[in-house]
């Protein structure tokens, strides 16, 4: 499977190819500017294996950030409820 995931740019790097550091929350991470090369700091781009591969406007990248943070949710309580029932019933 597959998965980019939107970031904000907080610090560029110029160098032989452009870099940032991207804020995920409060991971930050190494990120290559090569698909995006004028992205600015402040701005949100799309991350895919460390490669930022498009900009993407505030709102859409919140819209996004909780729709990943609700299958978070969605999967943790799914968890749950099957650790829950492995055990079996509650003795009397």
């Amino acid at each position: 499977m597959c998965l980019a995931l939107p970031g904000e740019i907080v610090e560029r790097r110029e160098g032989v190819l452009p870099m940032a550091l991207v804020r995920f929350g409060s991971v930050r991470r190494e990120v290559c500017l090569a698909y995006v090369p004028d992205a600015a700091i402040g701005e949100w781009v799309i991350v895919h294996v460390g490669f930022a591969i498009q900009r993407l406007d505030e709102a859409e990248a919140r819209r996004t950030l909780a729709l990943l943070a609700s299958a978070d949710d969605s999967i943790a309580a799914e968890s749950t409820e099957a650790a829950d029932t492995s055990r079996g019933p509650e003795p009397r």
